[in-house]
């Protein structure tokens, strides 16, 4: 079958309804769930804290989120013959926490009237179809492999807060002013926070808000470095692909969800290979066309798009991955693109397998945790200090900078992997040195550069709008769920004189 017959159209969906929930507890009403804290803060561990009771006003203050465990991480093996129904399964629950979290957010009038209607409408619903569903991929592994045991235990998702609540730059009397003249008006008080945003902040109505900024200048430096032994391979690589400047952009995921339109509920920009969609396979890379300029690197360097909440509706405003899940504004395109491989500190590395394919950070972080993130925001003149849970406000003559750092060890085996993270790792950052059986490959370090003015956050982005990073609608929007992907497309030659180079120490591109 041809690769245009495989391919879907794709759907279009109604605007996000910019309200965001708050939730009143009674007895025996909804647990509310914040199991984020600052990584800097708590070592990377999460930090649970639970509200629940008979008033429940602490939860009817906040906006709230669905947290759902990440089924596709806890798988350990799926047999080849089960993969492509797997991913189905895999993809579907992404979707039913998209549609219930969009329920959740235009049902905030009801929640307020009723403490168990989140309970009954939403989340109920929510568990009976993820038991449903992931009782399918129990199946369908257990057809042709070991049946895996415990799946049926993430079935149940709870509501968490968001800390998205309006209030969350300290403007809590602006809020409670806004939302007096809007009951006077005969309005809900989620029609905004009395500065024309929607209650759950940003221009959809899920983030982010001022809280999710720091000022770059007020963070210490805290970039380390791992020790060169003398075998160290020091050279670097350098392929140049442009900006994506043709625009390709899409919401699907080729790499966690292939073969299923808007596998990513959220758009990405690409650079490299030209032909990745959710339905391109290992021929259509291979034969497709490449923004490289060497054109013996065709591989596919994809992230979620950044985005000015200024109001904006781009092309996918009213899309499924695009403003009906809650990804608003002016996509931005970034100023620099830069794409270097580098060496391992404590020794050679070896060439990459073709079609090899890495992930690096956790699109699902906010809600997952923190052990997959690796997102890393900071600022032009300002690169020593890096942020994972902020985005930075950068000084004047300053520009935001997104970097990226790959795995860079290889189990010498596999171009994937179950939960596409197991057959990479990344090397120890003191010394450099892999996980016992694997080989160090090239690391690729990519920097994404932006010229987009400082948000206001005295005033909740109004004289000057927040950016944010797409993602996952329930993920609303937070840095830390900052994200790359790669396929690595290089022919054998170019991939050859890429390990020589950094091997012995040369710069090369």
């Amino acid at each position: 079958m041809g690769r245009n017959a495989r391919k879907r159209s794709k759907t279009t969906g109604g605007k996000v309804i910019a309200a965001a929930a708050a939730l009143t507890l009674g007895a025996g009403g909804l647990v509310v769930v914040n199991v984020y804290a600052s990584a800097h803060e708590t070592g990377g561990n999460k930090v649970k804290r639970s509200s629940q009771g008979g008033t429940g006003q602490a939860a009817a203050s906040e906006a709230s989120t669905i947290d759902c465990p990440d089924v596709g991480s806890r798988l350990q093996q799926v047999p080849d013959q089960a993969r492509a129904e797997v991913d189905k399964q895999l993809a579907l629950l992404d979707s039913q926490i998209s549609e219930a979290y969009q329920r959740l957010q235009s049902s905030t009038r009801a929640i307020r009237q009723d403490s168990n209607f989140a309970n009954n409408a939403i989340m109920g619903p929510l568990k009976d179809k993820r038991v449903a569903t992931i009782d399918r991929i129990t199946i369908a592994i257990g057809r042709v492999g070991d049946r895996p045991q415990g799946l049926e235990s993430l079935a149940v998702c709870t509501l968490r807060v968001s800390g998205n609540q309006s209030d969350a730059d300290n403007n809590q009397s602006g809020q409670e002013q806004g939302q007096e003249q809007g009951q006077e008006n005969g309005q809900g008080a989620e029609q905004g926070n009395g500065q024309g945003q929607p209650a759950g902040g940003g221009q959809a109505g899920n983030g982010p808000v001022a809280a999710d900024f720091v000022d770059i200048t007020t963070v210490r430096p805290n970039v380390t470095v791992p020790r060169e032994s003398q075998e160290a391979s020091r050279g670097a690589f350098t392929t140049r692909c442009g900006v994506n400047e043709n625009k390709l952009y899409n919401s699907d995921n080729v790499i966690v969800a292939p073969g299923v339109d808007n596998g990513a509920h959220h758009t990405h920009d690409y650079v490299g290979n030209q032909a990745n969609d959710a339905f391109a396979d290992n021929d259509d890379f291979a034969g497709g066309e490449t923004t490289c300029q060497n054109q013996g690197d065709k591989s596919s360097y994809y992230w979620p798009v950044l985005r000015l909440q200024d109001g904006t509706e781009e092309f996918d405003a009213e899309q499924q991955g695009g403003g009906a899940e809650g990804n608003a504004g002016q996509i931005l395109t970034a100023s620099e693109v830069t794409l270097e491989y580098v060496g391992n500190a404590s020794g050679k590395v070896v060439a990459m397998p073709k079609f090899l394919r890495i992930i690096t950070g956790d699109a699902k972080a906010f809600t997952n945790g923190t052990a997959n993130a690796n997102a890393a925001w900071s600022c032009t003149g300002f690169e020593d200090r890096q942020l994972t849970d902020k985005y930075p406000v950068c000084p004047e003559g300053s520009s935001l900078v997104r970097t990226s750092k790959f795995q860079s060890c290889w189990d010498g085996q596999n171009i994937d992997s179950a939960n596409h993270r197991a057959h990479v790792a990344f090397a120890d950052p003191n010394t450099g040195v892999c996980p016992s059986g694997f080989k160090a490959i090239p690391q690729l370090v990519q920097r994404l550069v932006y010229d987009v003015d400082p948000p206001s956050l005295s005033d909740n982005g109004q004289s000057s709008p927040f950016y944010a990073v797409d993602g996952f609608p329930e993920q609303v929007h937070k840095p830390i769920t900052d994200h790359g992907d790669f396929v690595n497309v290089f022919d054998e030659q170019l991939m050859n004189e890429m390990v020589q180079c950094i091997n012995t120490g040369r710069q090369c591109q």
